[in-house]
């Protein structure tokens, strides 16, 4: 082990340990998350809305670009999974196994059972279609070459989040059995293992696109179930997020350092983010043409560094996104993966309803608005809130109580 790159121990200080911590930010919230999360499902409405409901872009240009509000919750998640995972490592506990899955399961689960029951059961009120087999989503493969329309077609960014979340306690596993067989492994390594694997997620994405990309090949419609709906396609889009939380804790003193840059950092997060959706939106399709090259091959990965970038920004105490509360982001974004599950059948009984009731395109706005709201804040109550309490209750973290030790190789610098 490198003596300039000391061991990622418990003694090594945590940007939230070593320094007076901001009254905003005290408590188990964030403000700069919850806004970002409510952004986030937000702009995934807007978007949904526009697809399924109105057929029009209702918000504008947000409608149109609103589906990037996925690519920002693989983001989160990537973080908020790697924030808990990298920060119990860096005290140098033990990962459980059975403790990370049975977190992860109570955490998505119930709620998950509990929508799927009703397009099992009520697919006609659900969206008018059979749903696939039953198997693909218990298993989370629903998402394997799936084709717009199907019910509950939504569910394929959770497929992804699942697919990830199984995959990578094995994977921290191995690198770290790894590691302790390689004297001289540093961190440094782990970034450039997620560099390779957004590098191979852009090649498949290249293949793909030569074969659905372009109109002129006629295959477009494949786009969805072998590019947007894709694991191998979209999976990366996770690991920037999990790259800030390894460097939040493998290198504390240069992530505290960050506040020092706190306005600059935000200035270059607004202007990558500002930079990729007005290129997503002017050319991810571009009519008689198809799908864009680089929005495709590229835009994906770069959309998530950029939101990372933003990510980052919101974590320091200076930024406009951790300083400012805006009323009712907190609620919407604990509210967000009910109403990410809900929304979609809501509009779809609403808009068979109007079609009968003669309801104006306001009212029938307003109505999906307020009782998506109204269900997910019920679901939120009833089901996700108690599943989380059981969930901490017996397993209150994904460590086991033993210590880990301290050469397993897992080295930063500070």
């Amino acid at each position: 082990m490198s003596t300039s790159s000391p061991s990622l121990m418990a003694n090594s200080p945590s940007p939230e340990s070593s320094t007076k911590p901001n009254t905003r930010l005290q408590g188990s919230r964030l403000q700069g998350l919850d806004l970002l999360r409510a952004v986030a499902i937000a702009l995934v409405f807007m978007y949904h809305y526009m697809v399924f409901v109105s057929h029009e872009p209702t918000f504008g240009w947000l409608s149109q670009i609103g589906w990037v509000g996925v690519d920002l919750f693989f983001v989160l998640s990537g973080y908020l999974i790697g924030n808990q995972l990298f920060k119990g490592l860096a005290q140098q506990q033990t990962l459980s196994f059975r403790r990370f899955y049975w977190r992860r399961a109570m955490r998505t689960w119930p709620v998950f059972w509990l929508v799927l029951a009703l397009y099992f059961l009520l697919p006609q009120l659900m969206g008018g279609n059979p749903p696939p087999p039953l198997w693909r989503f218990l298993t989370f493969t629903q998402n394997y070459q799936l084709m717009p329309g199907t019910a509950f077609s939504h569910a394929w960014s959770l497929c992804i989040e699942e697919q990830f979340y199984l995959l990578l306690p094995i994977v921290v596993w191995l690198c770290l059995k790894v590691a302790r067989k390689i004297p001289g492994t540093k961190v440094q390594h782990a970034f450039w293992l997620m560099l390779a694997l957004i590098a191979a997620a852009c090649v498949y994405r290249y293949q793909m696109w030569l074969l659905y990309g372009p109109e002129s090949a006629g295959q477009t419609r494949y786009f969805n179930a072998f590019i947007y709906y894709s694991s191998f396609a979209r999976m990366d889009e996770l690991l920037p997020g999990l790259a800030l939380a390894l460097f939040k804790n493998a290198y504390p003193t240069r992530w505290q350092g960050l506040a020092q840059h706190a306005q600059k950092l935000q200035l270059l997060a607004f202007a990558a983010v500002a930079i990729m959706l007005y290129l997503l939106l002017n050319y991810g399709y571009i009519k008689d043409q198809g799908y864009g090259f680089f929005a495709t091959v590229f835009g994906y990965s770069l959309l998530a560094i950029a939101f990372a970038l933003l990510l980052a920004s919101a974590l320091q105490p200076g930024s406009l996104l951790a300083k400012y509360r805006i009323p009712g982001a907190a609620t919407l974004a604990l509210w967000s993966y009910s109403l990410y599950l809900v929304h979609k059948p809501i509009g779809f009984i609403i808009t068979t309803q109007a079609k009968t009731t003669g309801w104006s395109s306001t009212t029938v706005l307003i109505l999906n608005i307020v009782l998506s709201l109204v269900v997910s804040g019920v679901l939120y109550k009833l089901i996700e809130a108690p599943a989380m309490k059981l969930r901490d209750r017996l397993a209150p973290n994904i460590f086991k109580v033993e210590g880990f030790n301290q050469n397993a190789g897992f080295v930063g610098n500070k």
